[in-house]
């Protein structure tokens, strides 16, 4: 574990990011984004492997079957991780990495992995799984003549 986490040290400092160790092994690193403004993802050194956990999106309010068909369908595409989906419907990305395999161009390559996944998946699900919401957001905010623009990617989906 001393090499892995070692290594994990070296890497986030390097890359500037926020991270928390809440128990030896145990990180927690904030991923700044884009489209998705931060996604949260925890490395957890096991015995063999380093375990990749980064949450995604919350369960989706409707159109379930083309969501998660959606991300089934990019599992074939992806490397090191894949999507997931808990017990309560929550989507996330997750991936196992053997501790031998722990180098700092390769932790570099999955944490940019896990960002770009994350980031770039971040719109379709939204608006695959929660447009009626976001049709309601529109309207409330143009009710109220509240700024829209974080709404900017859904204009599609104005009522």
């Amino acid at each position: 574990m001393t090499d892995a986490r070692a290594t994990i040290i070296e890497t986030l400092t390097a890359s500037d990011l926020v991270f928390t160790e809440h128990s030896p092994g145990v990180f927690e690193i904030t991923l700044p984004g884009e489209r998705k403004l931060q996604t949260t993802c925890r490395l957890e050194i096991g015995g063999h492997a380093l375990g990749i956990h980064a949450f995604v999106c919350r369960k989706p309010d409707e159109n379930h079957q083309a969501v998660y068909r959606w991300l089934l369908e990019r599992n074939l595409k992806m490397y090191a991780v894949a999507f997931a989906v808990d017990s309560a419907g929550d989507i996330y990305l997750d991936g196992r990495l053997p501790l031998s395999a722990i180098t700092v161009e390769e932790l570099d390559r999955v944490l940019g992995a896990v960002l770009t996944y994350a980031d770039e998946s971040f719109n379709t699900i939204l608006e695959l799984g929660f447009a009626s919401s976001i049709r309601k957001e529109w309207e409330w905010r143009e009710s109220r003549g509240e700024s829209t623009r974080n709404l900017d990617a859904f204009k599609h989906l104005r009522p």
